[in-house]
């Protein structure tokens, strides 16, 4: 058991000073002020200058690794748990992308069980970018109702020479399965969706909404960021039509391709246009693979995205670009946990899991960091690493 004294507690809207007791992986009380014994086993911490926030959540991480776009050399490592604990997630969503083939879904679901026991809280996508949808039991349905991890479908890859070039009748039928899936099953039906950068945009998701009575909440683009073009087509799709849309935070930003629009400040424009502050989200495309280039902008090589981009980006966004510590947190943490139907993440609250992120107030530095209850990093280092790390 641990109590937080005196800690500003965003959850993700601002609470002020508060003490926060966590026993048994869940938030067990919250008020202005709790005795201080250190009986029974409580560990008690000084939250003095510190913001208590949400354990962040990463919808989108290809956890068995990714690439290979240039061959099998380049198909990158799967993820270790100390790459996710050191931006501050505690809940991750695996996926499959380009390669659906070297990459299963038994595969995809024995490193999310994996990942899992290591200490956070991991869920999957059934499929990758190919359609007709590559999953486990040969029927999305029966993945989000059978397979207790699967949580929806992706990421399906859409306006991009690497996509199945599938209609919009096939994209419908996709998302149409997923969202009757994920009723049966009382999960999400989440279709996560590639963008490429293809002239057609979002136009299948305008599709879906203007010819079926499916909601937008079945629906989440993601690297609506990776053009100017699209991430304005991005705003009117989210302002206009009430839809979500995903930024993806694994770039290097000092190499960012002219183009190209950094998550922080992805998430001001979308505010300064008029977005809803909850049909925002950020992830990291972790474990990705980004070309990585001189600064004369000559070719390197290929590098890897990395889950701590995340956090990265959610403090540049009130750091950098002005953002409120609320809506920026809102984007990794009760957003994604909306649309993914994760009532016990993404929020401080009584009851919920006790997934929290202790930074410091002023510079946001990650100081403490705990997953279902339990102490993962303390004073920015690592307690508990992966099965295999050194």
């Amino acid at each position: 058991m641990y109590l937080i004294k005196n800690v500003q507690v965003y959850a993700p809207a601002p609470q002020g000073p508060r003490d926060v007791l966590l026993g048994g992986g869940k938030i067990l009380k919250i008020a202005e002020t709790l005795p201080a014994e250190s009986a029974y086993g409580i560990t008690v911490l000084d939250g003095t200058g510190h913001v208590l926030m949400p354990g962040l959540i990463d919808a989108h991480v290809h956890i068995l690794g990714g690439g290979g776009e240039g061959g099998a050399r380049t198909r990158t490592p799967e993820i270790m748990l100390s790459d996710i604990l050191s931006g501050g997630v505690t809940t991750v969503v695996g996926c499959l992308g380009t390669d659906g083939c070297t990459r299963t879904m038994t595969n995809l679901l024995a490193k999310a069980k994996g990942l899992e026991e290591e200490g956070i809280t991991t869920y999957v996508y059934t499929g990758s970018y190919q359609v007709p949808v590559r999953t486990l039991t040969g029927s999305v349905m029966d993945d989000l109702i059978l397979l207790e991890k699967v949580v929806g479908t992706g990421e399906i890859a859409i306006s991009d020479h690497r996509s199945s070039q599938p209609t919009k009748e096939e994209f419908a039928k996709i998302v149409a399965d997923t969202r009757v899936g994920g009723i049966l099953s009382a999960k999400a039906g989440l279709v996560n969706i590639h963008m490429g950068d293809g002239k057609e945009r979002l136009q299948f998701l305008r599709y879906v909404l203007e010819n079926t009575q499916i909601p937008p909440t079945n629906m989440l683009p993601t690297h609506i960021n990776r053009s100017n073009a699209l991430m304005q087509d991005g705003i009117n799709y989210a302002k206009n039509l009430g839809g979500y849309i995903d930024l993806t935070t694994s770039s290097d930003p000092d190499f960012l391709d002219p183009d190209e629009v950094k998550a922080s400040t992805g998430l001001k424009m979308a505010l300064d246009a008029g977005v809803s502050p909850e049909h925002i989200t950020f992830s990291s495309d972790g474990q990705g693979s980004l070309p990585v280039f001189a600064p004369d902008g000559s070719f390197q090589g290929l590098g890897v995205g990395k889950v701590a981009s995340l956090y990265r980006e959610m403090k540049d966004a009130v750091l950098q670009d002005g953002v409120s510590l609320e809506n920026a947190l809102r984007a990794v943490t009760a957003n994604p946990a909306a649309l993914l139907k994760l009532p016990q993440k993404g929020r401080i609250a009584e009851d919920a899991d006790a997934d929290l992120v202790l930074a410091d107030a002023e510079t946001l530095q990650i100081h403490t960091v705990f997953a279902k209850g339990r102490m993962m990093v303390s004073e920015g280092r690592i307690l508990v690493k992966g099965t295999f790390e050194q």
